[in-house]
Order: C-alpha cells, then structure tokens, then sequence
C-alpha cells in the first residue's frame, strides 16, 4: 500500500512546475516591459531634440491661391519714409489686389527704427499680402530689422527665398543679397532647380539686384545663378536696384521689368541701349501686374496714377 505521502507527492510538483512557470512569464514579461518603457523614453528624447511634440506646422510664408485672374503690385528703393514714397504708397492702396512684391531697399540700412518709421507707416498696410525680397540696403542688418520685421507680421521663421502660386502662375522670391547663395552649386540654386520641375513656363521670378539692366548698376553676371535655372522656366522676371523703370527685351523667351522708382532717388538711363523697349528715370512709379491663367498683363504707373507703358506677355502651362 503506497504512503500517503507518496500520493501526494505528483500533486507538490506539479504545482512547484507551474510556480516555476509563472515566475519565468513574470521576468519575461518585466524584460518585456522594460524595452517598451526604453523605447518610449527614447521617442520621448527624440521628440524634445526635434522642438517638441506640440510643434504645429509653420503657416505659409505667403500664401497661395486659386486660378482667378490676381492683380500684383512690384515696386523697390521705396521705404525711406519720405513723401515720395508715400505717394506710391497711396497709387497701390487705391487698387491694392493681392500681393505686394516688395523689391527691397529699406533706408538707409534697414535697422529696427528704419522698419518701424519708414516702412511700417508707408507700406505696413499691406504686410498681408506682401511678398518680400531683401535688398543691399537692409542684408548687413537683417538679424536686427528685416527677419524680426516679418517674423512678427507673418507668425513664422523668414526664409530666404520661397515660392507661392496664384492665378495659375508660380511666383518665386530670390535672395540677390545672400552672396554664398550665388555660387554655383549653392543651397538657393539647388532649391530653385527643384522648384522648375513641372512643365511650361507660367512662372514670375523676383529679387533685388538685376541681372540685365540699362542703368547705372548695368549688368550684374553674379547673378547667373538665378538666370540660367529659369531660362526656358520663367515668362517673366522682376527687379529693382536701378532707381528707374525698365522693360527690357525679352532674353531666351524671358520678360525683364526693372521697377526700382519706389520715391527714394532716379538713377539715370542709358536711353541708347538697344535692349530697352521702355524706360524712364524721372518719374516715381510702380509696376502693376494682372496674372490669368496663361497670361500677364503689366504696367508701369506712375505715382499720380498715369499710364506709362503698357505690355502683355503670353505663357504656357
């Protein structure tokens, strides 16, 4: 006859076994556990280093819109706070449609006073719908007046150079101020090509200082880095520098306007330059621009509202 301890002995090692199992689920499960908690630490590190996992995506710098026919304004070597360009001022704000390209040129060196007694009361109405391109007056100080100016009026980091669309058109602002981003090769022109991808030529590129001009700034080769992208790219370009206005005859199937007549100063023309197909240093003026879906209609005003040249340019999508 088995002892009842012997009976009894199966029964205490199978629940022996079955504690042994679950300690080893417990370990498993605590190594388990603790990976989990390592990874999420991680994630947690990450997030912080990255700004946060509150960061909201910035708002366009300017923002795009639909194919309805637009009206833009262009104008530069404005913002010094005379009557003058207060006059130009007031031309955009009888008609002020949907954006302002401001050319740049702050007077005389951009700092925060300059943004905040010369341009903020002649053009802040607009800062909206501004478009901005820095120009040579305002790049030395641009930590102290243009990047706070627009951060505060855009709610967002300011980038050198960007893009937008409306009326069925790609506008693109350039940074002529920037040097290292005139090299061949450099960030800007990397961006620029990538922006050329799609098909047609609808395009309007903007920036300061101008490739090709008939005044007394001539000629700038420096900026071969922004031309040669947007040959074939773009139907029309825009820019300032040179105190006048210009239309320039269009080169490899481009449109050239200079509108620098912003009120500060005229600059002479060289009125003899075969390429120009209108010009004029004695008035103040602005450039208005009507985009539609494969076309522009543009013209130079002149402060007291006269027409001073008028021209259309056609463009494939």
């Amino acid at each position: 006859m088995a002892h009842e301890d012997d009976r009894d002995a199966p029964p205490r090692r199978t629940h022996a076994r079955g504690r042994r199992r679950a300690r080893r689920r417990r370990r498993r499960l605590t190594a388990a556990l603790l990976v989990v908690a390592a990874v999420a630490a991680a994630a947690v590190v990450t997030i912080a280093l990255a700004g946060g996992s509150d960061d909201k995506p910035q708002p366009p710098f300017v923002a795009s819109a639909g194919p309805a026919p637009a009206t833009l304004w262009a104008v530069g070597d404005s913002a010094d706070g005379g009557p003058r360009a207060a006059r130009i001022a007031n031309l955009i704000g009888h008609d002020p449609g949907q954006r302002l390209l401001y050319l740049g040129d702050v007077y005389e060196r951009g700092t925060a006073d300059e943004w905040e007694h010369h341009y903020e009361p002649t053009y802040g109405r607009f800062a909206a719908v501004t478009a901005p391109t820095p120009g040579n007056h305002e790049w030395y100080l641009r930590d102290d007046g243009y990047r706070p100016y627009w951060e505060r009026k855009k709610g967002r980091d300011v980038p050198d150079y960007y893009d937008f669309n409306i009326a069925g058109w790609q506008v693109l602002a350039l940074n002529s101020e920037h040097e290292l981003e005139l090299e061949p090769g450099s960030d800007q022109q990397k961006w620029l090509r990538s922006r050329l991808g799609a098909p047609g030529n609808c395009r309007l590129a903007f920036w300061h200082r101008a490739r090709f001009s008939a005044g007394s700034h001539h000629d700038d080769p420096r900026l071969d880095t922004l031309w040669q992208p947007l040959r074939g790219k773009a139907a029309v370009v825009v820019n300032a520098h040179d105190h006048n206005m210009q239309r320039l005859e269009p080169q490899d199937g481009t449109a050239i306007y200079i509108a620098g007549a912003g009120g500060h100063s005229n600059y002479d023309l060289n009125e003899e330059d075969p390429r120009l197909e209108f010009a004029n240093d004695e008035d103040d003026g602005a450039l208005r621009i009507v985009l539609r879906p494969g076309k522009a209609d543009l013209s130079f005003v002149a402060a007291n509202g006269r027409v001073l040249d008028k021209s259309t340019v056609n463009c494939t999508r």
